[in-house]
Parts: C-alpha cells; structure tokens; sequence
C-alpha cells in the first residue's frame, strides 16, 4: 500500500504512535491502527508544521534548572513530567524577557494538576479544545484531547491566554523529617504522554513478542515452524535440539537496530483447539496469531474456525500465504477470499498484514519475521517486569518414565531461577532442572521464555498458572487449598453457557450480549438465519455472533463457546458424538432445529429472558387492627385483625396505614387463625399477624387504627 505508516513516521519524527493516532482523528483524517499507512502529502504537512514548531520552541525554552544535568532536547521529546512539577529541560538557555506592561485587567488565577488531559485543560481555563491542538501544533507538539499535558505545556498555553496557572502536585510529597531526594540527571521530557491500553501486565522492560501459529490441516503450519526454527536457529545448536517442547524461540537482526538481536517466542500447540482450550481457562498468552493459508487452496473450514479463534482472542492477526513456489499457487484469490470473513488485507486498504512465504523453499521467512515485529511493536507493546515476582503459564506437561513430570513453563513476569519453589494450579514442587528450548541446561528464564521444568509432584493442566512461592511449605499450603477451591467449584459451580446462568449473569448487570454460534447445512441456511437475527433489535440486549459455519457442531466449536460464553444453535445438522460428549463436561448449551422460524423464536425468548425484570403490585387484601397481644417471645405484638376485603397470604408484603397515612412496610412472618398456623385467611375471617418490627396501636373506642394492606409483587414477563 502506497504512502508512510503511522508507525515509521512516529519514529522519525520522534513521537510516539498514538499521538499521531489521536491527532489524525482530530484532523478528519483517522486512520485504525499504528501499521496503517497515510499519503505522503500528509506526512510531509505533518514534518514540515513539527519542524517549524520544534524552532518555534527552542528559541523559545525557559533556562534549564541548576539541580540537573540538561540534556538537548526538541519540544517533542520521550519521557513524562516530572511529579514535583518541575518543568523539563531542553539544554538552551534563553534570555529572561523584560516584564509586560501591565494589562487593563489581570490574569485570571487558576490551580491545573500535573497529570491533565488536554481536554480537561480547555475546559478548565474556559477555552475550545480545538484551539489549544491548533497552538500546539504550531509548538511542534501533536496532541489529541485524551493526552495528557506536561506543566511546562500548561503553565505556556496559560500565559497565552491570559491566565496565570499555578501547578497542584497530585503526587505524594514525603513526610516531615525526610531527606530530600537527590537531584539525578533527568533525561529528556515530552510534553504530551498518553499511556497504551494493554492486554498483559506491563513493566520497564521489553519482552518479546509470543505467536501462535494457526490454519487448516496440511496448509503448512508444521513445515513453516520447522522452516522459522532452522534458519534462525544456528546448526549446531539447532543439532542439539533433544526434544519437542512445545515453544520456542528464534533471534533476529533488529531492523531498527543495526548490530542489535531480537527475540520472538513461538507456541507450537496442535492448532487452534489447544489455543482456545487454553483461553477457556483464563491463559492469554498470546501476542499475535499467524494465520497460514495455502496459496493452492485458499481459505478451507478449519481456517475459518482459526479466524473465529484469534478474533474471539482479540489478538491481532498476520496472515502468511504459504505454497507460493506450487504453480498453481494464487496468493491474490487467498487475499480476496479473507475480505468475505471480515479479515482485510492492507494490499486492499485494510489493516491486516499479509506475507507470501514458501516454508519448504525457506523464502519470505525474513519478511515474516519483519511482519511480527512491526505489528508487536505497533500494535501490542509487549513489556514485562523481570524484577516482579515470577509468574508464568504451563504450555504443556507430561509423565516421563526417567525424569518424572516435565512441565513447559512459559514466563510472563519476573525471573524464575534454579531451585524456586513453585506452584502450578493444584499441584507443587521444587525447580530441580531447567531447560531451554535447545535443550541446555539453564539457570533462570526471564519474562516470555519458555522453559522446561522438572521437579512437579505431579502433572499440571495446560493453561495452569504458575506462581513462587517464599519455600516448598507454603507451596504445599497454596496447592492444597487450590486443590479444595478446584474440587469445590467442579461441585458447586458452571460455566455461564446455559440460558439459566446467561439471565443469572445478566440480572447482575455484567452481560447484555447473547453470545451465538451457528451451525447449518448449507451456507445459504446459515445465511439467512444469521440476517433474520441481526434484524432483531432492542436498547437493553443484543446478539453477538461468535461464528457462524457449515456442518456438524465439533468439538472447536464447544471449546469456542466454553470460551466465549456463547450457545450453539444447529439447523438441519447434527452435534458428532465427541462434540456431545464435551458439551456436557463443559455445560454448553447446544440446540438444534429443523424449522428456521423456531430458531428465531426461540432466540427471541432467550433474548428477552436476559432483560432484566419488570415487576408489578397486584393487591391481595386488607384486614383491620381491632386488638392487639404482647407475646415478646414471639419476637413482638400479635396483631389480631379482621379481613375486611380479599385475603391476607403468610410471607406477603404489606403496607400499615395509620390514620390514612402510611406508618410501615414488612412482610408478614406469622399468620395464625384461632391456634393454628395458617398459610393464607379469607375475608370474613379473623386472624393473627405478627410482622417484625411492626408495633400496632390499640383501638380507640373500639376504632381501629391500623390497616394492613396486603399486596404482592409479580414478575411481568417482557418481550422483544
């Protein structure tokens, strides 16, 4: 695609991507994600308003501070405030400037925090938005309205408006007695930071980026892998490789870098089964998906089911079109094929990236590589803290007759080390080897290496978390209370699958989508139905459809629903019996017609059973107060009462009104007539009631006082 990405240009123009980002969307010119590429009229409009800015600003600096060590700097630079408020240094030291005369009217006094959105600064000095983005433009700074704006920024656009900022630190200042913190060379600041939302836990550190490679069966997924490993890997240690791991990594020449290495980690799981069976358990260890098509066969159902998997992951995908030395490769018809699933190569204006490979020719694997890291670095961020305690995720685990169970640990957090007590899901042990993914012995993993690990007790699940424990005695205690948790829920507790628990769910208020997958006979089936349900719509609940495919319901297909949450709706088709048989491990609800508008109907039910209730009073009697009786045993004052109209009911709401006004509302928790216990009383007849809290007032002349208005509250059932 001609043009610049976002992504290259922040880099030269020294910002970051999502300033660039949120200005173009400021400017009527948005563009979806980082990789995006923009014209190069827009890119030269951009450098040239930066360069004439960042002169604009220099000349115009403030003097550096004493305390630190100044380091050049332009306008736009990496860092964030400092918390005291102090203002960044630039490195140039600018004549002090005489005193304005006086103004007709003073400057107004206003306090700004040192961490302010550029938004909530306009709205503060009473001044549009827009016009703050247009100034700092002309300063060389690109700012959207959710940045944020460092104090020396602030404290500038104030004087450029007439109003006098006075910066309110929001940090927390140290105690009397403290010593002060020394003064420490600062390094540059920028004036616009706006953090990244993440789906990892981040830290000070880059880790390399994980991938999972998926697609159909024989599109070559095995070969590419072999293919990534062997090129990348050098022969000796390649050589040396003893076992499958099921992970591991490659190093590359940074292309940013010259002189630098790079690390990727691959997961090589048996497909997209494994990758969603380890979702489903709450493992997102996964970066980015590679999606590999062959350019023979183009897009075949288990490449469907894959893309179904990395969106419902919410990874970012990059598509390999592989097989391009067969001759009747045609990578063109796979690209056009991917635009029908939603899936938009870049070639056609889009944002997914796409590279043609061969992997038993060995070509395109640089461009892969290339591929990923544009996209980790763009798009995904990954960041860890190797000084946090260790966390990690088992990738798989195994019995071994000599070296007992061998579990493959992929680190996400921290270091974990030689002889660490550890403890994954309900089981416990102490690191007795580790082993790298050439099979050398090793002595500590850093954040998104995987691992070889031995000295479990026994054999932990795919996706089971991995924690340090402070010895092998608190291990053992975490393990065992684990174990007891898992046993419980397994007994008390499943999956939100079933319409039951999806309106259990809803009524809580944490879902408003019925999550769908549909299965049909035929395309044409699958698409009618799925257009007769999107047509369905309502303010409070909506469908969201999680996939949609021919044939039978398979066990991936259960596995994406325990995943996501979702039913299986089948037409003209049939669940196979391995299907059925996970379905009611992992209680999915899978339901199947043979009349299209009974499916409709019953989705509509099931739409407007996840409303939230409505209910109603509907009036069931009232009785009077003609006496009343002190029982302090039974916890209060019997209220002997007669039943003027309907019948009072054991457990009902009531209402007490005492003059015409309302005194009381209970329900009634005892209701007696003569000496028995009695579940409801007609009219005509008396009874006693007692209801906690309620004390009831003695006739006056032989007057009641109170009236019991009994009442009740029925559900109205809604629909769509």
């Amino acid at each position: 695609m001609s043009g610049v990405r976002i992504y290259d240009l922040a880099k030269e123009l020294n910002v970051s991507s999502n300033d660039l980002l949120g200005v173009l969307k400021e400017l009527g010119q948005p563009a979806k994600a980082a990789s995006s590429a923009i014209p190069e009229e827009t890119a030269g409009v951009l450098r040239a308003r930066l360069a004439a800015g960042a002169t604009a600003a220099v000349a115009e600096a403030p003097p550096a501070p004493t305390a630190v060590s100044p380091a050049p700097t332009l306008a736009v630079t990496n860092g964030t405030a400092p918390a005291n408020g102090t203002a960044p240094t630039n490195g140039v030291s600018a004549p002090a400037k005489p005193a304005a005369p006086a103004a007709a009217e003073p400057p107004r006094a206003v306090d700004v925090p040192d961490v302010i959105t550029l938004k909530d600064f306009a709205a503060l000095i009473g001044v549009a938005a827009p016009d703050i983005q247009k100034k700092l433009m002309g300063l060389g700074v690109l700012a959207s309205l959710n940045q944020k704006l460092s104090p020396e920024v602030t404290t500038r656009l104030g004087k450029s408006y007439k109003v006098a900022v006075t910066i309110v630190s929001t940090s927390v200042k140290p105690a009397a007695g403290d010593a002060a913190p020394e003064a420490v060379p600062v390094a540059p600041k920028v004036a616009v930071v706006a953090a990244k939302p993440r789906q990892k836990p981040v830290g000070p550190v880059t880790r390399p980026p994980v991938v999972t490679i998926m697609g159909h069966v024989d599109h070559g997924k095995t070969t590419l892998l072999d293919a990534l490993r062997s090129a990348k890997v050098a022969a000796g240690e390649f050589g040396g490789i003893t076992q499958h791991i099921g992970a591991y990594q490659v190093e590359i020449d940074d292309p940013e870098h010259a002189g630098q290495k790079r690390k990727i980690t691959f997961l090589d799981t048996p497909g997209h089964e494994a990758f969603t069976a380890m979702r489903a358990r709450g493992a997102q260890v996964t970066d980015i998906a590679i999606l590999v098509v062959a350019a023979d066969d183009g897009i075949m159902p288990q490449t469907v089911e894959a893309i179904n998997h990395a969106k419902a992951a919410g990874v970012p995908i990059i598509v390999a079109v592989n097989k391009i030395d067969k001759e009747d490769a045609n990578p063109t018809r796979v690209l056009t094929q991917l635009t029908e699933y939603d899936v938009m190569p870049e070639a056609y204006g889009g944002e997914v990236q796409t590279v043609e490979v061969s992997a038993k020719e060995k070509l395109g694997l640089d461009d892969l590589l290339e591929k990923i890291l544009l996209v980790a670095d763009a798009e995904v961020e990954p960041k860890a803290d190797p000084s946090a305690p260790a966390t990690g995720t088992v990738i798989e685990a195994e019995l071994d007759r000599g070296r007992g169970v061998v579990a493959t640990i992929l680190v996400d957090q921290g270091t974990l080390k030689m002889g660490d007590s550890i403890v994954a899901g309900a089981t416990f042990g102490r690191i007795k080897a580790m082993l790298d993914d050439r099979g050398q012995r090793i002595t500590s993993a850093t954040p998104a290496t995987p691992v070889v690990v031995l000295g479990l007790g026994s054999v932990p699940g795919a996706g089971d978390r991995i924690e340090v424990a402070k010895d092998e005695k608190s291990a053992r205690q975490l393990a065992e209370s684990r174990a007891v948790t898992s046993r419980d829920e397994k007994l008390n507790t499943r999956r939100p699958v079933t319409l039951e628990d999806l309106q259990k769910q809803f009524q809580s208020g944490s879902l408003n989508e019925l999550n769908l997958i549909i299965k049909g006979d035929v395309q044409g089936s699958v698409e009618a139905i799925r257009q007769s349900l999107e047509k369905i719509k309502h303010a409070e609940v909506g469908i969201k459809f999680i996939s949609s495919g021919v044939g039978g319901v398979s066990d991936s297909d259960v596995l994406l629903a325990s995943a996501s949450s979702a039913l299986i709706v089948a037409f003209n088709t049939k669940a196979e019996p391995a299907a059925v048989r996970l379905a009611e491990a992992e209680h999915v609800e899978i339901r199947e017609y043979r009349v299209i508008y009974d499916l409709i109907d019953d989705v509509k039910r099931a739409m407007a059973g996840l409303l939230e209730p409505i209910y109603e009073e509907v009036p069931l009697g009232t009785a009077e107060v003609r006496a009343v009786f002190k029982l302090p045993r039974a916890g209060g004052s019997i209220a002997g009462s007669y039943i003027t109209s309907g019948k009072v009911v054991r457990g009902a709401n009531v209402r007490i009104k005492r003059g015409g006004k309302m005194i009381f509302e209970g329900k009634i928790t005892t209701l007696k007539r003569e000496k028995d216990d009695a579940r409801e009383v007609a009219q005509g007849f008396e009874c006693g009631i007692l209801i906690p809290g309620y004390d009831p007032a003695e006739p006056v002349n032989e007057v009641p006082q109170d009236t019991i208005e009994c009442y009740e509250m029925k559900r109205v059932e809604r629909t769509l």
